[in-house]
């Protein structure tokens, strides 16, 4: 990566930081993805019980490997033929893995949803929430971080999913009220009322949509 990005996330990272701390959420700096993997498992005790719902950047750090690999207890929504049992075992896990779809240079975290199992998490249940977050995905304020949401995560997983709505055939949101929608909710943590409870590590390179 040009050392001028790499620069310029180091300190645009620390600004986000700054404005997590000042939402009760924790915010930390990754200069690799080998980084990322180890600040992420040095806030998951051994033992822990993990899940996540989708989330391609947990899975471009190695995380999820290495925790079914370790001595973690890994709640694999593949593994279950009921996806709904899985998901409800989530809300009780010490811990729940998510990327986010966008987050803003002070702290504001932007998700959107399709089943909600990902949102509701996020908002309550599991005892810690960490996220795996590329400096591709910080925008300026929470309106960029909405338009990037529908324009850019919404429209690249539903294509990936080949799923039948109309911005998997424009490239872009059409505000569609379509019964495959993935857009059924919108979630803004612009604070957590539990200090220790949300974990933002913010990843130099480009990882997930």
């Amino acid at each position: 990566m040009n050392s001028n990005i790499v620069k310029r996330n180091e300190l645009l990272a620390q600004t986000v930081i700054k404005g997590l701390q000042s939402r009760n959420m924790s915010g930390y700096y990754a200069a690799s993805r080998e980084e990322a993997l180890s600040i992420a498992l040095s806030l998951i005790p051994e033992g822990s019980t993990a899940t996540m719902g989708g989330g391609v950047s947990v899975h471009e750090i190695g995380l999820v490997d290495a925790l079914k690999n370790g001595n973690y207890s890994f709640i694999d929504r593949d593994d279950y033929a009921d996806k709904r049992e899985a998901a409800l075992l989530a809300y009780d896990a010490d811990v729940f893995l998510a990327s986010c779809n966008a987050v803003t240079s002070d702290g504001v975290l932007v998700n959107i949803d399709g089943n909600s199992n990902r949102v509701s998490a996020i908002a309550h249940g599991p005892k810690k929430v960490i996220f795996i977050v590329g400096m591709n995905k910080v925008c300026d304020d929470v309106d960029g971080a909405m338009k990037r949401a529908r324009n850019v995560a919404a429209v690249t997983n539903a294509q990936r999913f080949n799923i039948s709505t109309p911005c998997s055939k424009t490239g872009t949101c059409m505000d569609c009220k379509s019964p495959d929608t993935i857009c059924c909710q919108f979630l803004i943590t612009r604070y957590s009322r539990h200090a220790g409870r949300i974990h933002v590590i913010l990843v130099n390179d480009n990882l997930g949509f």
